[in-house]
């Protein structure tokens, strides 16, 4: 049996997002249908998050859960050794907002990137360029190592460059989901100063998103679909 999400996108291959909406907006309050259109004009996807070898399950899920509080669409995690496996009860279902994207090697996640249009840094505590000066006028990847080693050689090498987070203490180094939440949240407000605008999703991926949110809030949705449009 299919998964719910991806039961969610077969429904709307098959009918299209503004057939979906349709149907299912009349089991929804307007109060949670504004809401989602909210969240929707403030997705940012120019900005996104990677992550290498996260083994811990509650820093995984605090990496979920502030990407998506930040309004960043896209996690992108890098498995070349360890399996990203967050704690369900941590994450509080925002792994249910967002896109995750699994990758063998930080090269592939690299390539990818950059094909989109994105400039890749990894974060290295020695870097020249800060989160407060790195250039976000193009679309910025950042890559966070794991908890104990850092980011790999090999992700590094893959990277366009390494920015730092500012520390102003005697302390080396800050947690893992401490790193995320900072840098993310600081670029995130940047890219978003620069373009002018609190989200940039392309219509026709906010289209499929809200159908798909929609979606997410009924019970039983795909019987209620199939029912209703055949």
């Amino acid at each position: 049996m299919l998964a719910v999400s991806d039961a969610i996108e077969a429904l709307i291959d098959k009918h299209g997002p503004d057939a979906l909406c349709r149907v299912l907006g009349t089991m929804l309050t307007p109060e949670r249908i504004a809401r989602i259109d909210a969240v929707l004009a403030a997705r940012l996807t120019s900005v996104t998050t990677a992550v290498e070898d996260t083994y811990d399950p509650h820093n995984a899920a605090a990496t979920i859960r502030t990407t998506e509080a930040f309004g960043l669409q896209d996690l992108h995690v890098i498995e070349p050794h360890a399996r990203f496996s967050a704690a369900k009860g941590v994450t509080r279902g925002a792994h249910r907002w967002i896109d995750l994207h699994r990758w063998p090697s930080a090269e592939q996640a690299a390539a990818h990137l950059r094909e989109r249009g994105f400039r890749v840094f990894a974060t290295l505590p020695d870097a020249t360029f800060s989160i407060e000066d790195v250039d976000v006028s193009r679309p910025i990847a950042v890559l966070f190592g794991n908890e104990h080693e850092g980011l790999s050689p090999a992700a590094i090498a893959a990277c366009d460059g390494s920015v730092t987070v500012p520390m102003f203490g005697f302390t080396e180094s800050y947690n893992l989901s401490v790193t995320v939440g900072l840098a993310m949240s600081r670029l995130a407000a940047r890219r978003r100063a620069y373009i002018g605008a609190p989200g940039d999703l392309d219509p026709t991926r906010l289209a499929r998103l809200r159908a798909r949110w929609f979606a997410l809030r009924i019970r039983g949705v795909v019987g209620v679909v199939e029912r209703a449009l055949g």
